[in-house]
This record gives structure tokens, C-alpha cells and sequence, in this order.
């Protein structure tokens, strides 16, 4: 009961929190769940994109720091985000999406007996589209029922978190002995890892690369990811856990939407453990879920302040008929 199981978000910044909103809702079809602030530095806006309901290991955050310069890819980075489609067939739809709207993408690939669709953004953000068909485990998510992108090709929730370390053996030993990950395949540099029920919402491909330089965080980087534990008894065993296996960590910390913990596993690698509840659903009404400034009850005291300090950023939905897009 108390094991990971799988991955719950990846948090990454980005240059423009407006550009990244029209990437996520327009050009992927994901759904803003949560439109809020960082709550360690609230004049930032923290947004949270993921399947229909919100559901955990569906979503992708992320911050837009004022002023942070670009972040450089290198090694010792969680180096590139993965998203669930339902279907080989589905990765043919995304090619000729991404073609449409002009979407650096490097065509369809395979990689661990998947077919894979690497791609970036607007900040050369690295993703990945991966698709589920013929992989068992984890389940994953709904589609936007209302966005640009039709329920059989949509975008259903995490992929695999792919991982670039200079010490693999060292990080090996991390992900197998503290948190219970299996290894279970290799090609070439790259190994996948599996925990809790396995597929592709429960798996870590970790690179070894010690010739490229140190990556640097800012825009166009991922900040950490979260791996997803049952809840607040779960992530109690993981705050008594880290510690014995020689790792710093934030101890508990309620980020109302979820609670956390918060552990530097290696160089410039930050993951955290989150509870799958509460969720997002409690403090908006599902059709308007991420068109209003969402505040934790922590932080609405200062809402008044911090509607100063973040421009206002137009996220309604509820009232545009968005098309399905057959391109």
C-alpha cells in the first residue's frame, strides 16, 4: 500500500505562460485543471494541464519564473516529459498535426517495443508521445472531452520520465534500493525502470551520458517530476523512508491540491512524492475547472495582492465551441 505508484506530474517552466497555454490547449488538446500561483513565490504562475478530470499521473505543470534566462540541455537533468496515446494509430493522427501546425517533431520512432513520437515546444522543451497499444499496467486517464483533439487520438495522461545522469551505477542503486524500481530492459544507453503495476504510467528510462556538459534549469527545462503514492499514510512511510537511505528531504509539506515531499536524489535532480488526493475537483466547478485565479485557502488572504502582481491571462473555455481537428 505504501509503494510508489507510478508517476504523478512533471512541473517544468516556461518562457510565456500565455504561449504555453495555447500550446497545451490548442496545439495538444490537454485540459487546464488549474490555473495558480508557484506557493513559494507567488508573483509566478504555477498552471496545471491533464486529462479531463484531473485525474493523478495525468498532469503537467508549470512555472513562469520573471526574468529566468534559458535553461541549457545536458546531462544530470530529467531531460524530457512523456505523454500517453491510445494507439499506434494515433501517433500517424499527431504526425500530421504536428506537421500542420508546424511542430519541430522527429517522426515516428521505436524504442523499448513502443512507438514513440519525439517532439518540442516554442522554448525547445523536450517531449515525447508514446503510445499504449499493446502495454498493460497503469491505467491511464480521459481525453479532453471538449478540446481540439479527437477521444480516440487524444492525450490521456504521463509517459514514461526520462532521466540523463553522468553516474548511472549511482543512480541505478537509487531507483532500485530506496525506491523500489526494477530494471527490465536496455538498449544501449538507455535502461527502463518499472515500479508498482508497471506500463507505461509507472516506468523511468534513465540515459548515461557523462560526455555532455552539465544541463543548466531555467525556461524550456523540466524543474522536477512527482512520483504518485496512495496517500497522507503512504507519503509518511517515504518522509521516514529517504532519510535512512542518506537523503536531505522537505519533509511534509501540504500543497492543498496534493501533499508532498520533496528529495534531491541526485545532481540537479529533484523528485518529489505526492498523494493522489485530494485532486482538483473540490474547489471549481468542472465545466470552468482552470478559468479563474485558483488560490489555496493558505494564500486567498492574499488574493488581492497577488491578482496585483500576475497579469491576467484569458483561460475561458466553457463558453467557445472548440472543434474536433481531422487534419
Amino acid at each position: 500500500m505504501n509503494g510508489i505508484k507510478g508517476v504523478h506530474h512533471v512541473t517544468a517552466i516556461t518562457s510565456s505562460a500565455e504561449k504555453n497555454y495555447e500550446f497545451f490547449t490548442y496545439i495538444l488538446g490537454m485540459r487546464l485543471v488549474k490555473k495558480t500561483v508557484n506557493q513559494d513565490d507567488i508573483k509566478t504562475y504555477h498552471l496545471f494541464f491533464a486529462d479531463d478530470e484531473g485525474n493523478p499521473g495525468t498532469d503537467m505543470t508549470f512555472f513562469d519564473f520573471p526574468g529566468i534566462p534559458k535553461g541549457s540541455h545536458g546531462t544530470n537533468e530529467i531531460s524530457k516529459t512523456s505523454f500517453r496515446v491510445p494507439s499506434d494509430e494515433a501517433l500517424l493522427y499527431w504526425v500530421k498535426r504536428f506537421d500542420h501546425y508546424d511542430i519541430s517533431h522527429k517522426g515516428i520512432q521505436e524504442r523499448f517495443g513502443k512507438k514513440v513520437l519525439p517532439f518540442t515546444d516554442f522554448d525547445d522543451q523536450t517531449y515525447e508521445l508514446v503510445s499504449d497499444e499493446g502495454v498493460a499496467g497503469v491505467p491511464s486517464g480521459i481525453p479532453w472531452q471538449k478540446g481540439p483533439v479527437p477521444n480516440e487520438y487524444g492525450i490521456t495522461g504521463l509517459g514514461p520520465l526520462h532521466v540523463r545522469v553522468d553516474d548511472f551505477t549511482k543512480f541505478k542503486e537509487t531507483l532500485e534500493s530506496a525506491l523500489s524500481f526494477t530494471e527490465i530492459a536496455q538498449e544501449g544507453a538507455f535502461h527502463l525502470f518499472e515500479v508498482g503495476e508497471g506500463g507505461n504510467g509507472a516506468q523511468v528510462i534513465v540515459e548515461f551520458n557523462n560526455i555532455l556538459p552539465p544541463a543548466r534549469q531555467g525556461y524550456g527545462t523540466v524543474h522536477h517530476a512527482a512520483f504518485r503514492v496512495e496517500d497522507r499514510d503512504a507519503l509518511q512511510y517515504w518522509i521516514d523512508r529517504m532519510p535512512k537511505f542518506g537523503f536531505r528531504t522537505s519533509g511534509y509539506v501540504n500543497r492543498f491540491y496534493f501533499q508532498s515531499l520533496y528529495v534531491p536524489v541526485a545532481p540537479q535532480i529533484l523528485f518529489e512524492f505526492a498523494t493522489d488526493g485530494p485532486g482538483f475537483m473540490d474547489d471549481e466547478p468542472y465545466d470552468t475547472l482552470g478559468e479563474k485565479l485558483a488560490l489555496p485557502p493558505m494564500l486567498e488572504p492574499k488574493r488581492e495582492q497577488i491578482e496585483d502582481m500576475v497579469r491576467s491571462i484569458d483561460t475561458v473555455r466553457s463558453t467557445k465551441n472548440i472543434k474536433k481537428e481531422y487534419h
